[in-house]
């Protein structure tokens, strides 16, 4: 790949062990985050779908501020769940952080994540306008 592609790191030590990223920044200012979840330093840091959801938005937005950009320049989410059951909760918290920007979204119903104490997983998109 082209040099001018950002690779940005969380520390995490998965990044490594896969051969990933948490985020990665493209010359056309568009910015993919990782799928992000409520763990934290090793242990899941939430419980239940609410907590969860607001709690991996989180780690996304500290990877997008990594690249300088922060919730306002999100244009797509994506939403894992494993139980229909949490679209509500896991819908408020999309609401409470996103109400103002509206990006595009999406929820999907997954069977089940690597830790199965998780129950949402998110990706975020962002893009930097030609405004900064």
């Amino acid at each position: 790949m082209t040099d001018s592609v950002r690779r940005i790191s969380s520390g995490a030590p998965w990044e490594e062990r896969l051969g990933c990223s948490r985020a990665v920044e493209l010359p056309g200012g568009l910015v993919l985050v990782s799928g992000c979840t409520a763990v934290a330093d090793g242990p899941i840091a939430a419980d239940g779908p609410y907590d969860q959801t607001v709690t991996a938005f989180e780690a996304a937005f500290e990877a997008l501020a990594q690249a300088g950009l922060g919730r306002e320049d999100v244009v797509r989410t994506r939403m894992y769940l494993t139980h229909g059951r949490d679209v509500d909760e896991v819908g408020r918290a999309h609401k409470e952080l996103f109400d103002d920007v509206r990006p595009a979204a999406s929820m999907v119903i997954v069977s089940g994540f690597v830790d199965p104490s998780l129950v949402v997983e998110v990706e975020v998109e962002a893009y930097r306008g030609g405004t900064r």
